[in-house]
């Protein structure tokens, strides 16, 4: 008991946080930063898993919309909050791999001032076409390119995201000049490309899905590292060719570097659990999200590997979209 009045009044002489075990935590409110706006895959499947947390811990996961400068400014407000177990971040492709090599200060550093926790998983891009373009395969819009006297048009969510880099990423191997437009979300995106005032898209495949159904849009290849069961005949990037074009739009939960180790094994296996969960699976799939089972060691090791994969890329494509 000295040792443990002596610790806590060194603690607070010291300015520290203290940081209370997993078996006494949480005791208060815990907040989950969304470093974008409402109703987005972050925001859902923040709010998702969020209602597991509570349920589990007892305690009130609280969804926390701040969004601005590229998913930057909540991801910095995390990075630098105090690792007590009370704060995370709906983390994503954007914010630790997307960001950090396009801003100019995105005012942290993805792997040094965080804590990676658990993986959710995300939906895959779709390449897209409109009808009148004539164009019923990746090979044909290759051709079409090709032939093209000027370059070819697609519209995606918007610059650096996960359509943004699949368009240009195929683009680059096919060599290939593309024009980029970039628009502020998925669904305005959809509307031009329904209206055929865009002919191609690589849009988020939850967003296009409906259209894809009702034969308004032609799919081409989508970013999965399967085929999706309800789109069985819908090819992978992968068997045309591009054996290392599979990636999600992913999202995770962080929090800053430091937080006690046994809160975050703690929260792992709960996301984990949470997986099985009938009602999240009915979540996961309305919303096409791939996930996978991961440690915290696991989901680091993943976001490493990304940034190694699609950082560089990242920056070539904002460079070039900026020139």
């Amino acid at each position: 008991m000295k040792r443990l009045l002596l610790t806590v009044v060194t603690t607070f002489a010291l300015g520290v946080p203290l940081l209370v075990p997993a078996e006494d935590w949480p005791t208060r409110p815990v907040r989950i930063i969304v470093p974008s706006g409402a109703g987005g895959g972050a925001d859902t499947l923040g709010r998702t898993f969020g209602k597991q947390l509570s349920q589990a811990f007892h305690q009130p996961f609280v969804i926390e919309n701040r969004p601005g400068a590229g998913q930057t400014v909540g991801s910095a407000a995390v990075a630098h909050a105090a690792p007590d177990g009370y704060t995370f971040l709906v983390s994503s492709i954007g914010a630790l791999v997307i960001a950090p090599e396009t801003s100019p200060n995105p005012g942290y550093d993805p792997i040094r001032d965080f804590t990676h926790i658990a993986y959710f998983g995300g939906p895959p891009s779709v390449m897209i076409v409109h009808p009148s373009l004539g164009v019923k395969s990746l090979k044909e819009l290759s051709e079409f390119a090709k032939n093209s006297k000027e370059a070819l048009s697609y519209a995606s969510p918007g610059a650096g995201t996960n359509g943004n880099l699949v368009a240009e990423y195929w683009a680059r191997k096919q060599n290939i000049k593309l024009q980029h437009i970039a628009y502020k979300g998925g669904s305005p995106a959809m509307t031009d490309l329904i209206g055929g005032h865009v002919k191609v898209g690589s849009i988020t495949f939850p967003v296009a899905s409906t259209s894809i159904r009702a034969g308004k849009v032609i799919p081409l290849a989508v970013s999965a590292a399967q085929r999706l069961a309800e789109f069985p005949d819908l090819p992978i990037f992968k068997e045309l060719g591009y054996p290392d074009m599979v990636t999600i739009t992913w999202f995770s939960l962080s929090a800053p570097k430091g937080i006690p180790n046994d809160i975050v094994q703690a929260v792992n296996r709960e996301v984990e659990k949470a997986k099985d969960n009938p009602e999240v699976q009915k979540r996961l799939a309305i919303e096409f999200v791939q996930t996978e089972k991961m440690s915290p060691a696991e989901f680091t090791q993943f976001v490493q590997s990304e940034l190694s994969k699609w950082g560089p890329v990242a920056k070539e494509i904002i460079k070039t979209d900026n020139r």
